[in-house]
Parts: structure tokens; sequence; C-alpha cells
């Protein structure tokens, strides 16, 4: 009787409690949906496609365009002809506001007070609970912090500093010439955009880790592992609910597989060189070091500190112009394969430059101007990171509409670049709008961003594609195997979906 009596109390008290917490959870619930409301009616009178639903705002319609393998930025450059110059997009309590305006560009991106937007690089934090990139020199918010860095980090990327740099950059792309070669006498077709990536990830690894990987003739975990990264942030940045749904737990266990292999990858590396350091042995004034360096300023080194270096590693391997120069060369080659004039004028302007030679000299890059008008315009039509973000903690006006501050602002390079009023038929791969005598793009062209937070690798990436593109001109000639799509492939950067699959002969 006792112990019924005993029973009979707790649960009354169980009972009293889950009632409260269920009604704690519904204010909760009311209170979370007032505050979406707030934000739906201070920024309504932005213009904006109709939302998919209230708390998911337009998400659905990312993850439609994701399920058909489409490309999301096409619908924001849908949306930016038929909304203007700003546009309002809506995820849960999340504001985004789509800018595609040159002076607002300016503005925000050559301020210093303009941060990066929480949104999207606090999900490059963590991938689905795995560390991945941290607060690294691309996520880094807070302007002292990322500045810091940036100060550090600036020798590995002087003019100096390249130009020593040519000699790996020769080298690497003589491998890749000799795997070509080995094509062509074989006749096999070449999947460009697979031995160009083996190429630049090979150079990053070499240039700025000391590590060589050689992935022309040996097999690596690595490419797979960032490719699979770089999808797992596409779908945890578009898709609110993508990790609640048990069919997408296999490939999230994947996408925390490949964190942890470049981070524990980093760490070898890491030791390895600090021990050289340590042992007073030569070591190259590479990215690694610099690294080292940064650590160095800290007096305890605290595990954070240890994780803070793994992030730079990581930043680095992955954003340090690999993915990204890989991505620009194959849908070089794709666009030069499609116009044989401006092929034959490269090719010219190449045979011209660098006649025979094997070594191609810092200087020689300078001259080839043509190659790096195609370059760019390759970038205009294809920016393979298609954008940036910032915070915009105060009020604007923009176009004449003025938008409340507390907003994230999205600045799309791929929407500016393919948008007639910016670029006369744009769709139309032209290198002589970037001739040195045209007039340049004004804020509607910034593939390696703008201001204080662009590109720290921009030359480095041009420079290496330079060189590739200078050595297969001088030797090769090439064409698409026919029957390919000329579609891109959105994994965080733009790529070409067919891999740009090539018949290569050597030049008479």
């Amino acid at each position: 009787v006792a112990f019924m009596a005993v029973f009979a109390v707790l649960s009354s008290v169980g009972a009293t409690v889950f009632a409260w917490l269920f009604f704690c959870l519904f204010i909760a619930f009311l209170a979370y949906c007032f505050y979406i409301k707030y934000i739906h009616m201070k920024y309504d009178h932005i213009p904006g496609p109709p939302r998919n639903s209230f708390f998911l705002g337009h998400s659905p319609t990312f993850v439609r365009i994701m399920k058909n393998d489409g490309i999301v930025h096409n619908k924001f450059l849908e949306w930016a002809e038929t909304y203007g110059p700003v546009y309002r997009m809506n995820i849960l309590h999340y504001i985004i506001l789509v800018v595609t305006c040159p002076e607002a560009t300016k503005e925000i991106l050559m301020s210093p007070k303009y941060p990066k937007d929480r949104f999207l690089y606090k999900r490059m934090f963590n991938l689905f609970g795995q560390r991945f990139i941290g607060t690294g020199l691309v996520t880094a918010i807070d302007h002292e912090t990322w500045y810091k860095q940036r100060r550090i980090m600036d020798p590995a990327f002087s003019t100096l500093y390249l130009r020593g740099l040519m000699g790996t950059f020769n080298e690497r792309a003589e491998k890749l010439m000799d795997k070509l070669s080995d094509l062509a006498d074989s006749s096999t077709p070449a999947n460009m955009l697979q031995l160009v990536n083996s190429v630049t990830l090979d150079v990053i690894a070499k240039v700025a880790f000391g590590v060589d990987l050689d992935l022309l003739s040996n097999n690596s975990p690595f490419p797979k592992a960032i490719e699979t990264c770089l999808k797992g942030i596409v779908y945890q940045v578009r898709d609110s609910l993508f990790q609640f749904k048990p069919k997408n737990w296999p490939f999230i266990d994947e996408v925390r597989k490949a964190c942890r292999l470049l981070r524990t990858t980093g760490a070898q590396w890491i030791r390895d060189r600090r021990t050289a350091m340590q042992n007073g042995d030569d070591v190259p004034k590479d990215i690694l070091t610099q690294i080292i360096k940064t650590a160095a300023t800290e007096k305890n080194m605290s595990e954070e500190d240890e994780e803070f270096m793994l992030d730079n590693f990581v930043t680095f391997f992955i954003a340090g112009s690999q993915e990204t120069t890989a991505n620009q060369l194959a849908f070089c080659i794709m666009e030069l394969a499609r116009h044989p004039e401006i092929l034959d004028k490269v090719t010219k302007e190449v045979d011209d430059v660098i006649g025979m030679k094997q070594e191609i000299s810092y200087d020689d890059l300078g001259k080839l101007v043509y190659l790096s008008q195609v370059l760019k315009e390759t970038l205009r039509i294809y920016p393979t990171a298609p954008g940036t973000s910032r915070e915009i903690h105060g009020d604007m006006i923009i176009d004449g509409v003025h938008l409340p501050g507390g907003f994230t602002c999205m600045l799309s390079s791929y929407a500016m670049g393919r948008m007639e009023k910016f670029f006369k038929e744009p769709l139309k791969f032209d290198p002589d709008r970037f001739h040195p005598d045209a007039p340049k793009p004004y804020y509607c062209y910034f593939p390696f961003a703008l201001g204080p937070r662009s590109c720290l690798g921009k030359n480095f990436a041009q420079m290496e594609a330079k060189v590739v593109m200078a050595k297969l001109l001088q030797r090769f000639d090439f064409s698409l195997i026919p029957g390919q799509t000329f579609d891109l492939q959105d994994t965080g950067t733009l790529r070409p979906k067919s891999g740009v699959i090539c018949t290569i002969k050597h030049r008479k």
C-alpha cells in the first residue's frame, strides 16, 4: 500500500513536471513564432520571391533545386532580374538580402566595418558537429582576429616568395604534360578536371606544406575528402532539416570522417615540421611555417591553440587555391575547345612568348596578356567561388530601399557576371572584355572578393593557372569528345559537370 502511495505521488509529480515542461516548450515555440513574424514584418517591404513556408522560408526551393542537381546560383540570378538590385530571402529567423548593386558592393566589400556573416561562416566552423575550418583566416569573423592572422601569413604570399615558387609550378606542370603525352600516344581520352585537380592539389601540398603527394602517379584519399567536405557545407547551409533526416545520416558520417582525415593529417604534418624547426633543420618559409609562427606568438600553447593551427591548415588545404584553380582551369579548357578562334589567338601568344622553352619564368607570365584575359573571362562566367557575404549591423539605403540593420548581405559574383546590364551578351565568351584598354568592370566582377578580406591566394592561383595553361597550349592540341554536357555542378564551388573529357594530340 505504501509503495502504491509513493508511486501515486511520484506519478502526480511527474505529470505536473511534464505539464509544466510542455507548457514552457509551447510558450517558447509561440515566442519563436512571434519572433519570426516580427522579422517578416521588419523586412517584408523589401521585394523578394514568395516564401515556401512560414518557418523554412525559401529553404525548400534550394532543397528542390539541389535534389534535381540544379544550380542554386541560377535562381539567385533569376530573382535578381525579377526583383531588382536588392531582394529578400528568409530561412527560419534569418534574413538574407541579395545585393547586385555595384555602389553597394563597393561600400560593403571595401570597408572593414562589415564583418563576414555568422549565418554562413559559423556553419563552416563545424560540419555536422565535427570541427572543420574553425576560426581560420577565411572564417574569422572578428576583424582584429583576422587581421592578426593575415599579417603573419602575408610573407608567404609576397611577390618575392611567389617568384621563388616558379620552379615548383613548372615542375608539377611538367608532370601533367608527361601524363598528357602518354594519353596522346595511346589515344586515350583525358578527364581534364581530374588531371588539373591532381596537379593543383600537388602544388598546394608541396609549396604550402612541403609534402610530395604526386597524385598523377599515386592514389590519395584527399581529393575525395575535400569534395565530401565541400558538399557537406552546401547541405548544412541550404537545407535546415538535412541532419534530422535518417536517410542522410550515412552521408553525414562520411563528411565527419573526411573532416577528421584532413585534421589528423594536418596534425601529423605540423608535428613533423615543428620537430624539424626545433632540431634547427632548414625549413621552407611556406604556409606551414607561418602557421607554426602564428602559434609561437602564444606563450603557453593550449589545446584550443593547437586546434587553431589545424583550422588554418584545413583552410589553406581546402581554400588554398587548389579546388577553385582546378575548376577554373577545367572551365578554361572547355571554353577554348568550344571557341577555335580564341584558342588559335591564345596559342599564338604562347608561341611568341614561350617558344620552345621548357622552363617558364616569372617575367614570361607578365607578357601572356591575352592568356590573362582568357582566364579572367573564364572566372566571369564561371566564378568557381560564386559569391561572398557580410553582416550589416546598421541601417542602409540601397537603390532607394531602406534596409533595417541586422541582416546578412549576400553578394553574388555569379549573378552580376551574367547580367546584361553589366556585361553585354553575358553568356558569350569574350576575353576582349578584359583587354588592357577596355573599361574595367565597376564592382560587378569579384571572383576573389574585394577589399581587405579579398583572397590572399589570388596571385598564387593565377600564376599557377598561367603556367599550366601555357605549357598545355605550347605542347598539345585538344578537342572535346562529342556528347558532353556544358552544365555546371554545384559542390560548394562550381565545377564542370562533365569533367571536360578531351582528345589530346601532340602539336605538330
